[in-house]
């Protein structure tokens, strides 16, 4: 099918057959699993999926790709497609009937649009009590920033809320050439796997996710001051934190403990 890449999709159509393959691979897809892709575009991780699980879920902004995806797919097994923006579909609404009765759970995939891509992630992270894991093509400075460590330079809000959420391992990296049309960066496979519990106790979700959010848009501040509209410093002390240490020195545990002292005191 000739098809000319929409920028305001943030197309890019993978075409590299071996770089497919290895994904494939990594997903590991199986009969009877509920496989949701995310923007199949032209089907070059579709077939393949199709052709292990027989039978998948995907969602696809474009109109003018789904006539084709039904009619590459016909012969490969059942994709049942849903046309709508998946920033504002609810995974919810894959009825019982569109799962396998044996496994509620699904598995994401996708190569997603670059540029809405961290509004994807944490639109998804809503439904990790429903989802086994997730494989997704990212850019890759996304993909580092989402698995950094407390320390780096490129530890940040991301990087906190989705390991809240999600195991998150960076598989492999992919050249632009890959694609067509190529994206002016790399990019890279990210797996991420729902925690079967929260890894620490948040008291209110909300009132911690402002609280990162609050810290690493001060990230030059120290604590004491990006923090400041919820924690003064000696309550910052009383949760056992230095107040002068910038927000990228903070453990998952630590913001925890910090939210958790200001939920205390509202």
């Amino acid at each position: 099918m000739q098809h000319k890449a929409k920028k305001r999709f943030g197309q890019n159509f993978l075409h590299d057959k071996r770089i497919i393959g290895r994904i494939v691979s990594s997903i590991n897809p199986k009969e009877g699993e509920n496989i949701v892709e995310i923007g199949p575009g032209l089907g070059a991780m579709t077939l393949p999926v199709l052709e292990c699980c027989k039978k998948m879920t995907a969602i696809e902004l474009d109109r003018s790709l789904i006539e084709n995806l039904q009619k590459i797919t016909a012969s490969i097994g059942e994709l049942i497609l849903h046309q709508g923006d998946a920033l504002k579909f609810d995974l919810g609404e894959l009825s019982s009937e569109h799962l396998s009765p044996e496994n509620q759970k699904m598995r994401l995939i996708g190569n997603l649009p670059y540029n809405i891509s961290t509004p994807l992630l944490f639109h998804f992270v809503k439904w990790t009590d429903r989802i086994q894991d997730m494989h997704f093509m990212l850019q890759k400075e996304v993909v580092q920033r989402m698995a950094a460590c407390p320390g780096t330079k490129i530890y940040g809000r991301l990087s906190v809320m989705l390991q809240y959420h999600c195991h998150v391992e960076s598989l492999f990296e992919i050249h632009p050439g890959a694609f067509n049309p190529p994206p002016k960066v790399d990019s890279a496979i990210v797996r991420l796997i729902p925690h079967a519990a929260p890894p620490v106790q948040v008291d209110d979700m909300q009132l911690f996710s402002e609280m990162v959010t609050a810290a690493f848009n001060g990230r030059r501040k120290t604590i004491r001051n990006s923090l400041k509209k919820f924690l003064s410093e000696d309550q910052i002390q009383q949760a056992g934190l230095d107040p002068q240490i910038r927000p990228e020195q903070l453990e998952l545990a630590q913001f925890a403990a910090l939210a958790n002292a200001a939920y205390i005191l509202k």
